[in-house]
């Protein structure tokens, strides 16, 4: 096991993710269904069942879906600014769900009525929510943000219908529905949330935002709003009064400014859409439930001798 930051690594293998329920309808740029597990783990950790667990850059929402689910918050609110994503989680969480559900499961999915459906201006959210599961279904790897086009081959020369599973799609909608009662959806700015509500004591924060300015390119490919005052967010959670977990990719600069503001990181692995692993980071203010037994002494130690002044650490234990 090799320690790259001060933290360690989290106590976990890559995880299968077809082990996890899969509760999105959308197939999302930087999903977090891989970090299921660690979440469980956090929130069973707590001493109180939260009364609210907000995340304020919901995306494709599977953690917020998941807590919602097995009711380990008794509330969810998820917060989008994409007004296209915003779009679904508004119909999926009204009287609308049928209505898209009916929609997705009669349409003909061929090439020219793709490009018919997509060519049609519209005001009505229900109407701007099927097309834009549309487009997550047959844009190449699901990413909505201007430039993306449809998939050519798809999985086995399937094309388009590569990932187009009306079926599922309308069962993952039909069971949101069912539970809509536990979710709050804003289609807001996530920041001006937090700053709303970080004096609640019962309130918990998953914190999955947009990329750092390291990876800038592909947050501008992937996401509409990939701009964000990283630093400013780091700040706003040292002034929440409810404990938090916030994700990043795995960059020396989000190490530096968790180890300035005495935070705990850990690394922890996983597998992007492409099958690579790769290490990304766990941000909080204890880790504990997270990392290996035999690594909490030594964290310990470590942080005692170095005060935090050597934040990267390549020591193979």
């Amino acid at each position: 096991m090799k320690i790259n930051v001060l933290g360690g690594v989290a106590d976990t293998n890559i995880i299968n993710i077809a082990s996890v329920p899969h509760r999105s309808p959308f197939r999302y740029p930087g999903g977090k269904t891989w970090l299921v597990p660690q979440v469980r783990k956090w929130l069973h950790s707590l001493q109180d069942k939260p009364e609210e667990f907000i995340e304020p850059f919901a995306g494709g929402g599977i953690i917020s879906l998941t807590v919602a689910f097995e009711s380990l918050a008794n509330r969810v609110t998820m917060i989008e600014l994409d007004e296209q994503v915003a779009s679904v989680w508004h119909t999926i969480l009204s009287d609308d769900w049928e209505w898209l559900t009916k929609r997705i499961s009669s349409f003909d999915l061929t090439y020219e009525n793709v490009k018919n459906e997509l060519s049609l201006t519209s005001t009505e959210t229900r109407k701007i929510a099927f097309q834009t599961i549309l487009k997550n279904r047959v844009y190449h790897g699901g990413i909505l943000a201007a430039g993306s086009g449809l998939i050519k081959y798809g999985e086995n020369g399937k094309g388009i219908r590569s990932r187009w599973y009306p079926t599922t799609l309308c069962r993952r909608i039909r069971d949101i529905a069912m539970i809509r009662d536990r979710i709050q959806f804003l289609e807001s700015d996530g920041m001006n949330i937090l700053q709303q509500t970080k004096d609640r004591k019962d309130v918990v924060y998953f914190v999955d935002p947009p990329y750092t300015a390291a990876g800038k390119k592909a947050g501008r490919r992937l996401y509409k709003h990939n701009e964000l005052d990283h630093k400013a967010l780091f700040d706003i959670m040292m002034s929440v009064a409810g404990d938090f977990l916030m994700t990043y990719d795995n960059a020396e600069e989000v190490i530096s400014w968790a180890v300035k503001r005495n935070l705990d990181v850990l690394s922890i692995p996983m597998r992007n859409t492409h099958h690579i692993e790769m290490l990304e980071l766990l941000i909080g203010r204890n880790l504990d439930w997270a990392r290996p037994r035999a690594d909490k002494n030594l964290y310990q130690s470590l942080t005692d001798c170095l005060h935090l002044e050597l934040p990267y650490l390549s020591n193979s234990l």
